[in-house]
């Protein structure tokens, strides 16, 4: 990401600054009940489910043919299963799933989860055994079985809900930004793009010879400077202060800083390294002779070229193949009936390294329909109008539900192509290029990939590249099987597509 430059503007936008910051505290206190019941609210959810997972291991333990009916199975499970919930409760509240800082995004909320749920199973599994309390072991696996993909699966119901939530303006989180203009600009731009993490930037502190300014390029209102931490948390209600680079010229300032915002008990500090775009899986920290070490993993496109992913390519095209060639060949055949042209439309992309390749699509324009493209005038790399007159009656239906690639099933096959990547490009596309660019081509481009289920069409080209540049470098298995599934209801939805 570039960084962003910064200067001075006139100093007539004051007013209007401390008018905004004022209105957007009024508007954080009246959601901050509402985001200190989120704990609560999520445990309530979890002790429902718990339940829920209990009662229903029992039942099943009752009602299965192959579980032994033995006449005192009720008696000692019902005995059993208070103290199981109890005690998986209780572990859940130890181990931190509550924090309010482990809701709405990374992994650490479903790891302490899970976490809470072995430990309670060996905590009843032992238990029962130092006591010789006759547990059923079918309601034992059963309930541990049902009761952690059930509590997963409320987690990430109530993730998605907070997100949407965030992302509408609620249930969000004060911050102070302090660093560089540069540096703040580069931070902040990340958390205006990415709304549903629910961080609302109040305003910013900058070096002592900086603090004249009014505000930034990105226009985050300038409140001070560096030293002025403690004292514009108090006045602006801050919950969290993040510390970017160049925020302070030692770590015993910053040391100083958390001293004096011990007592705010309610606020929390992040600093940012000078790293985006990185995946938490690349990320390791090592505290070493108390320094905390950011251990940066390699980039990882070799590695998304790897013949474990060939060979989920193979299996999943060949299945997908066979379970949609009946819908393939009835849109050929719609396709060739509605204007006599050829069903199928062969155009040069760009692949691997550069190769150049024939890729398949169902025609869903009209008939020699490239001679017929109007002038892009330069704008935009990638070019596709909104309502294109080129557009057939089969094509509005089936570039709506992406349809029309469907035969680049056969691509995949061959190889050209992925199940999952970067879009594959034009010629004329990777000609314009910058170097940064050329590095979506180090991988096998997809058939869906980042962009496809983050709004396709509706993403501008910088938002097109930073996705397809996240892909390549944080490549994993299961970031693809997640993307496979997200693609499902991004193509029900229609998100993006024309």
């Amino acid at each position: 990401m570039s960084s962003l430059r910064d200067f001075p503007l006139d100093g007539a936008h004051d007013e209007p600054r401390h008018a905004w910051t004022r209105q957007s505290m009024a508007a954080q206190r009246r959601s901050w009940l509402t985001r200190d019941a989120l704990p609560w609210t999520s445990a309530a959810i979890d002790l429902a489910v718990i339940v829920t997972a209990t009662v229903a291991a029992l039942r099943f333990r009752m009602s299965l043919a192959f579980f032994d009916s033995a006449a005192d199975v009720v008696q000692h499970t019902t005995v059993a299963a208070g103290f199981v919930v109890v005690t998986w409760m209780a572990a859940l509240v130890l181990s931190g799933a509550y924090d309010k800082d482990v809701y709405g995004a990374g992994t650490e909320e479903f790891r302490l989860v899970v976490n809470a749920s072995l430990i309670t199973a060996a905590l009843v599994g032992v238990g029962a055994y130092l006591l010789k309390f006759p547990l059923s072991r079918g309601f034992f696996v059963l309930m541990f079985a049902v009761g952690v993909l059930l509590l997963v699966t409320a987690r990430v119901v109530v993730r998605r809900a907070l997100q949407r939530l965030r992302a509408r303006g609620h249930l969000g989180q004060r911050v102070l930004m302090v660093g560089t203009p540069g540096h703040i600009g580069e931070i902040t731009a990340v958390l205006q793009r990415e709304r549903w993490l629910g961080y609302d930037v109040v305003g910013c502190l900058v070096p002592r010879e900086m603090a004249l300014i009014q505000e930034t390029r990105g226009g985050v209102p300038v409140l001070g400077h560096t030293g002025a931490v403690k004292d514009m948390v108090l006045e602006h209600d801050v919950d969290i202060v993040f510390f970017t680079a160049g925020a302070v010229d030692s770590s015993t300032e910053l040391r100083r800083i958390a001293w004096d915002l011990e007592d705010a008990t309610h606020v929390q500090i992040i600093v940012a390294p000078n790293v985006t775009d990185v995946s938490s899986e690349r990320v390791r920290i090592r505290p070493v002779a108390g320094l905390p070490l950011m251990h940066l993993g390699r980039p990882r496109s070799r590695a998304a070229v790897n013949k474990a992913k060939r060979t989920f390519d193979l299996v999943g095209a060949s299945l997908l193949l066979l379970l949609g060639g009946p819908v393939l060949l009835a849109l050929m055949a719609w396709i060739r009936l509605h204007d006599g042209g050829p069903a199928l439309f062969r155009q040069t992309r760009v692949g691997r390294d550069g190769q150049p390749f024939s890729c398949l699509k169902l025609r869903s324009m009209v008939v020699d329909a490239e001679r017929l493209r109007p002038d892009n005038d330069g704008i935009r790399i990638l070019f596709k109008l909104q309502a294109d007159p080129r557009i057939t009656r089969p094509g509005h239906v089936i570039r709506r539900y992406s349809l029309d690639e469907l035969p680049q099933l056969w691509n995949v096959l061959r190889g050209d192509m992925s199940l999952v990547g970067p879009r594959p490009p034009l010629p004329e596309e990777v000609a314009r290029y910058e170097d940064d660019m050329l590095r979506r081509l180090a991988v096998l481009p997809g058939m869906t990939g980042l962009w496809q289920v983050s709004g396709r069409s509706d993403l501008s080209w910088e938002d097109t590249v930073r996705l397809d540049l996240y892909y390549v470098d944080n490549w994993s298995m299961v970031q693809d099987l997640s993307i496979l599934a997200r693609t499902f209801t991004a193509v029900v939805a229609a998100r993006g597509a024309y």
